[in-house]
């Protein structure tokens, strides 16, 4: 099963970027690329957070599977000490995108059936909306070969193949709300209810497809002007809409310009959007701003 994803994924693809962590999931992936497609992998990128020796011993154990394999590895060291998962995967991104534009190649996860409902139920805790609770269906630019396959599958690769795999710790820390939710919340809610899985699975891709066409018509009557590292849209082409539809077209508007916005700041730039005055702005997450001036809305750093 990991096999046959993986070389349908890849197929067709000049090259590709393998992130790879050292754990089950990872190391399937690394081990049957190597063995179905190794001329697409331009290099294997593993990335150390810098949360103790199990991390660094993690990133050599990836650094020595790949070199046995006849691959290249890139090895990325956190700058700086961070604790909390979004930390953790905003530095580990970072480092995977700038090997991913140097390479100009996609970047492939592991991310298997299992992280997909764990990403749904995290995002239904948090109160997502469709365009959330799609997770890792949303189309993306991340190639994911594993996402319809169970880890029980990739487990027993790594079995059959004996392939070496090194877990880092903190997975199995319930520090960590992703771990709360795989190790206690899951397990109890799948002895409730059997088919919870696929009725996660079911509805993350009833809002995938939601998802998709709200950016399709969102892209045809709202275009987007992109000026250096500013995109813009007409204030224009937003009056009317009342705080609801706003609600649904400011998150397809921000994503063309690579911004994710969660309910905390749709709900800003929908305010914004209806009572800003021109020459205002307004602060979001991740150090980007929406200003007005008299005929657009710009997203600027």
């Amino acid at each position: 099963m990991v096999d046959e994803a993986v070389a349908k994924a890849l197929a067709g693809k000049p090259r590709v970027i393998l992130a790879v962590s050292g754990g089950t999931d990872s190391m399937a992936l690394l081990d049957a690329a190597a063995r179905v497609a190794p001329s697409r992998i331009s290099a294997v990128a593993t990335f150390d957070h810098r949360t103790g020796d199990a991390a660094q011993a993690a990133a050599g154990h990836v650094a020595e599977q790949v070199m046995a394999r006849g691959l290249r590895v890139v090895v990325g060291h956190a700058r700086a000490l961070a604790s909390t998962e979004a930390q953790w995967r905003a530095a580990r991104w970072t480092f995977l995108r700038s090997v991913a534009r140097e390479a100009r190649a996609p970047i492939v996860t592991a991310h298997t059936r299992d992280d997909q409902v764990e990403t749904v139920v995290m995002r239904i805790m948090r109160a997502a909306g469709a365009r959330g609770i799609a997770g890792l269906y949303a189309d993306s630019d991340v190639i994911r070969p594993l996402i319809d396959v169970p880890r029980s599958a990739t487990e027993a690769y790594v079995r059959e193949w004996s392939v070496p795999v090194i877990d880092d710790p903190t997975n199995y820390s319930r520090k960590h709300l992703r771990n709360r939710v795989r190790l206690d919340l899951l397990p109890a809610l799948r002895r409730a209810r059997p088919d919870f899985d696929t009725e996660m699975l079911e509805m993350a891709q009833r809002a995938a497809t939601w998802r998709r066409d709200v950016e399709r018509l969102v892209k045809g009557f709202c275009p987007v002007d992109r000026m250096g590292n500013q995109y813009a849209v007409a204030v224009a082409d937003l009056a009317g809409y009342d705080a609801a539809s706003l609600a649904i077209i400011w998150p397809a508007i921000a994503a063309r310009a690579g911004v994710t916005l969660d309910w905390r700041g749709t709900s800003r730039v929908v305010a914004f959007t209806t009572g800003g005055r021109v020459g205002s702005s307004i602060q979001l997450s991740g150090g980007v701003e929406v200003a007005r001036t008299r005929a657009q809305f710009v997203i600027r750093p």
